[in-house]
């Protein structure tokens, strides 16, 4: 009987701990769920946080949340914008906090506030922020530029006179130009930017606050640099008749001839450009020493107007002439009688030297001109480009696009270098080439530096050739063609390029291996199927060069696929893409600057190809697109 006593008071011993150990569980678990029911509260107050306004230091922050709430009904709203890395925002922090305790004070109050721009990206691009830190001055929630000195006392007194009831923004210095203004504007004007633009281009909108600063700075020159705006989607014949096709364009007007604009497209380079351009487009030359000097020690050919006086009619054609180069070349003149005899000279004369360096047997070292009053500014300027480069020139990046561009163009790599202690050397390897380069004048021979052009030797498959010396030829077409690693000497190089004019060469190109299928509705081109399929004279083709990584054309690839699919039963059409980065474009005609860049290439015109520029890239987009262009479309719009 004591046993089975025993034995019921451990069984309730056990019950009765069970039981309080589920009641610490469940304890437990309302804990739990109570933590989890705080932490939601707390993360809904977070989240209503974001949208009350706080106060750090006397400045309002704003964000994405609050910020139109809070500017509704301001008469004035000083904001910076700001992020937390930069250098310069942390800077002008102190002195902002001074602001806004100094305006704060203000009969009446005036609010002081900040956004971090990293965060709050939907005010930032609203403002077309670029810049940290960037501050605005909002009236009546229209933004005023502050560009002055970041000063408590020049932004106060600022923000105090856009305040003022009756200020007003002044007007724009950036003159608004139409089909009735436009003609009569440059063709009086000895120098206008004009800037044509689309409202809508995201480009455009962020140019238009330079342009107008630029604008405004150059308006206050003596003589004043005019600075103009079109818009091209309203004034389509203007637009039209200087070939604008994308947005913005810049042109420059003399008088209205057009030249192209070719500089910065931020305020201080936009002023420092048109100020040079503005100036003569030559230089006076007064002593003997400015051109020796240049021809002993210089990197470019040497160009010399030689005239009696400013009024001598040659004087007048020749900067006429230079005007229009004033991109490529440097231009000088001189009215000295010293000058004229170290140049061999008479007044009335254009003289071209090349310096020491490039001196040659082979070669005139200077060549003359004489300007008369039967001479065209064109042939003066044919004149510059056919002597602009000797026999066998130094092909450099910094000269490569306006001085080696013309096609075929043989180049010798290996270590160039003119300095004293390497110029033998450098002129014993130059020496070789200028024994072939004058039997070849149809084309334009250079030495590079291999350093310079490592990946341009790379992908001539010459950069572990193990040679002093290696060359290569491109050819028109963007087609390139590599000389086989052997000893260097004149006759090797003489026969490579004998071999190249015979047209017994193949050329180098990179390509991905060919597809063994590819019936898929968008055909796949590689650098050696692109003459095959893209120059097809029997079919227009539309192709997309694209990169594996680019996110724009992941997200275009859907809608290329079924554009793909919508004309597969076209025989005459091909929709085709090319992965650029893998592979050659071997046809200078379809340059990519960028992905996805995309062409369309009509049977009739393989090399005058259209650059899809729409913002429509959708399967209706290029369909438009195609419709228009298409030399061999067999269905009509309504059918498809």
């Amino acid at each position: 009987m004591r046993k089975v006593a025993l034995l019921l008071i451990v069984l309730l011993g056990v019950a009765h701990f069970a039981t309080v150990s589920r009641c610490e569980d469940d304890v437990a678990e309302d804990k739990e769920m109570t933590d989890e029911e705080d932490s939601d509260s707390e993360d809904e107050e977070d989240e209503d946080d974001d949208s009350e306004v706080k106060e750090e230091n006397g400045v309002l922050v704003l964000n994405d949340k609050n910020f139109d709430a809070f500017m509704e009904g301001k008469d004035i709203v000083l904001v910076e914008f700001y992020a937390p890395w930069c250098g310069h925002c942390k800077q002008f922090a102190p002195e902002y906090e001074k602001i806004a305790q100094t305006l704060k004070e203000n009969d009446p109050p005036i609010p002081v506030a900040k956004v971090d721009a990293t965060v709050a990206s939907q005010v930032a691009g609203k403002f077309d922020v670029s810049g940290y830190p960037t501050i605005k001055i909002l009236k009546n929630g229209q933004p005023v530029d502050y560009d002055g000195d970041r000063t408590e006392k020049a932004i106060v007194e600022r923000v105090k006179e856009v305040a003022q009831p009756d200020w007003k923004p002044p007007p724009e210095a950036t003159l608004v130009l139409t089909k009735d203004s436009f003609d009569e504007t440059v063709n009086n004007a000895d120098i206008i930017l004009v800037e044509f633009y689309a409202p809508w281009c995201g480009h455009c909108k962020r140019l238009a606050p330079e342009y107008e600063k630029a604008a405004k700075e150059l308006s206050q020159r003596t003589p004043p640099i005019p600075l103009a705006k079109v818009d091209a989607t309203v004034e389509e014949e203007i637009a039209s008749r200087f070939e604008v096709t994308g947005y913005p364009t810049l042109k420059i007007f003399r008088k209205g001839k057009m030249f192209d604009y070719n500089g910065p497209r931020e305020k201080y380079g936009i002023v420092e450009y048109m100020g040079e351009q503005a100036g003569p487009p030559s230089k006076q030359v007064q002593a003997v020493k400015q051109v020796q000097e240049l021809i002993k020690d210089g990197d470019d050919a040497v160009i010399v107007g030689v005239f009696a006086d400013e009024q001598d009619a040659a004087y007048e054609i020749y900067i006429e002439a230079c005007n229009t180069l004033r991109e490529d070349f440097t231009f000088r003149h001189s009215f000295s009688h010293e000058v004229s005899k170290l140049l061999k000279a008479i007044p009335g004369q254009v003289v071209i030297v090349q310096p020491e360096k490039f001196h040659s047997k082979y070669e005139p070292s200077s060549h003359t001109l004489a300007v008369e009053d039967s001479t065209t500014v064109t042939e003066v300027q044919e004149f510059f480009t056919k002597h602009m480069i000797p026999l066998v020139g130094h092909r450099k990046p910094s000269n490569d696009g306006k001085r080696y561009s013309k096609r075929p163009l043989v180049v010798v790599y290996y270590g160039v270098d003119f300095s004293f202690d390497y110029r033998k050397t450098t002129q014993f390897w130059r020496s070789k080439v200028l024994e072939v380069a004058k039997d070849f004048p149809e084309y334009t021979f250079a030495i590079a530096d291999e350093e310079d052009y490592a990946e341009e030797l790379k992908s001539l498959g010459l950069s572990e050739s193990g040679e002093e010396v290696n060359v290569g030829i491109m050819a028109d077409g963007g087609k390139k063609f590599a000389m086989e690693p052997e000893e260097f000497d004149s006759e090797v190089l003489s026969d490579f390029v004998r071999a190249f004019k015979k047209g017994k060469l193949k050329p180098i190109i990179k390509s991905q291996p060919i597809p063994k299928n590819n019936k898929g509705p968008v055909k796949v081109v590689v650098g050696k199927t692109f003459d095959d399929i893209v120059m097809d004279t029997k079919k227009d083709v539309l192709i997309e060069f694209y990169a594996p990584w680019c996110g724009h054309c992941k997200k275009l690839e859907p809608d290329y696929i079924a554009l793909g699919k919508k004309y597969k039963g076209e025989k005459n059409l091909v929709i085709a893409k090319m992965d650029a980065t893998a592979n050659d474009v071997p046809n200078e005609s379809y340059k990519v600057e960028g992905f996805p860049t995309i062409y369309f290439a009509p049977s009739n015109s393989k090399q005058s190809p259209i650059k899809f520029e729409g913002g429509d890239r959708t399967v209706e987009g290029f369909s438009k697109f195609l419709e228009e262009h298409a030399t061999k479309l067999s269905q009509k719009r309504d059918e498809l």
